[in-house]
């Protein structure tokens, strides 16, 4: 795959106004070693915390199907066996979209009942050859699964949701049968062509408040909108700790200096250090934007400057518990985070030398080692945001 392409990754939820249990599950996984991705959005048939179990058990069966690389067949198969089927209804208890992207750089989709999966690419819908596959199993014979396989391009966007977003609005005089499929795209084509630019997550979150605001602000069903977007990285780099020997204060300094994208650094010294090797002056800030941590400065050059490991212990923080409910302040490790958010790939480059500063006996033992706040911070980053990081320590 061109390894110039990032591949954010982002889904957006509403639960149904009487539920405090999304009924829809999404699941997304890196498989690093491969250069796999798998993502899975399921439906469970109604809502609440029924609908919320039937979800998260379909979405781990696909996951997990489609990590082992069973067939389309194989994994639908063992869903459908495993789910209960409304014979009144007539109805499934869950539906699924599969989206793998292979280490080769190519996507395959799979979808059964949930909305159409829509591609976008260059200022048009990209229409890939659907094939329908049925099931000819005992259990399920005559069932039906769309599948199709295509290369992405740097722009296109993989846009899926569930039908509580295509059918916002049912009933209402401006959409009496919903929302619908067409409008869905049409919003999705409009907000892309508004700005061509537009993120992953502020696209999936525009579609969600649209269809809550079909909705009256009242959601009569789960809404769940998932976007794929293939583009160029973002790039962060985070300098923290001076260097164990001093003779690698240059190549320290250098390095950061070369780097092509965002710059922070963490650490009174550190930024002594750099300061010291760019000729450039600091900007101290009197204003305390969190009791807990010290103002930031600034640099010509760098994004921010914030005190060291206390403010990365409180990055790694926020990070483990963040979610759609956050509220990121102005404080200097809610700034890290937000650049870390809005970056792909986050670089980290490290000094080891021991901070005499932490050796207080009532301080954490780990606050001494900065390599062990910096892993921390690389494993959340890695497993749960799927960010691309590198280390390297001096």
């Amino acid at each position: 795959m061109d390894d110039t392409f990032y591949i954010e990754i982002n889904c957006q939820q509403k639960n149904h106004s009487d539920e405090r249990v999304c009924g829809d599950v999404f699941l997304s996984k890196r498989i690093k070693e491969e250069g796999r991705f798998i993502i899975v959005l399921s439906d469970g048939l109604g809502h609440g915390i029924k609908a919320n179990l039937l979800a998260i058990l379909t979405s781990t069966l696909a996951a997990n199907f489609t990590e082992e690389r069973q067939s389309i067949s194989r994994i639908a198969d063992t869903i459908m066996n495993t789910l209960p089927f409304d014979e009144v209804k007539q109805l499934n208890y869950s539906t699924f979209t599969i989206l793998e992207i292979d280490g080769e750089g190519e996507a395959k989709i799979l979808e059964f009942e949930n909305p159409k999966t829509v591609i976008f690419r260059g200022g048009s819908i990209f229409e890939p050859s659907w094939n329908v596959v049925v099931l000819d199993s005992e259990k399920n014979p005559g069932r039906e699964i769309l599948a199709t396989s295509f290369r992405p391009k740097k722009e296109d966007r993989i846009v899926f949701c569930t039908d509580g977003v295509v059918q916002s609005g049912l009933g209402r005089e401006i959409f009496p049968t919903g929302w619908g499929q067409e409008n869905f795209e049409q919003f999705v084509f409009d907000s892309i062509k508004e700005e061509h630019d537009i993120s992953a997550v502020k696209l999936a979150g525009r579609v969600i408040n649209k269809a809550n605001l079909n909705d009256q602000f009242f959601p009569k069903d789960d809404m769940s909108c998932a976007v794929v977007y293939f583009r160029e990285p973002r790039k962060l780099i985070i300098c923290t700790g001076p260097p164990q020997e001093e003779e690698s204060d240059s190549e320290f300094a250098g390095i950061l200096e070369a780097f092509d994208g965002k710059k922070i650094i963490c650490g009174a010294t550190t930024s002594d250090i750099i300061s010291r090797e760019w000729k450039k002056e600091i900007t101290d800030s009197n204003v305390i934007t969190d009791p807990e941590l010290p103002p930031v400065s600034h640099m010509e050059g760098v994004e921010l400057i914030t005190e060291g490991i206390l403010t990365l212990s409180k990055v790694n923080e926020i990070l483990k518990g963040y979610n759609q409910s956050t509220k990121l302040g102005k404080g200097p490790a809610d700034e890290i985070v937000k650049l870390i958010l809005d970056s792909d790939e986050i670089q980290f480059i490290a000094g080891t030398k021991i901070n005499v500063a932490h050796q207080d006996p009532t301080l954490p033992v780990d606050l001494e080692l900065r390599r062990t706040v910096v892993h921390r911070i690389t494993r959340v980053l890695e497993e749960k945001f799927l960010k691309e990081v590198s280390m390297k320590f001096f």
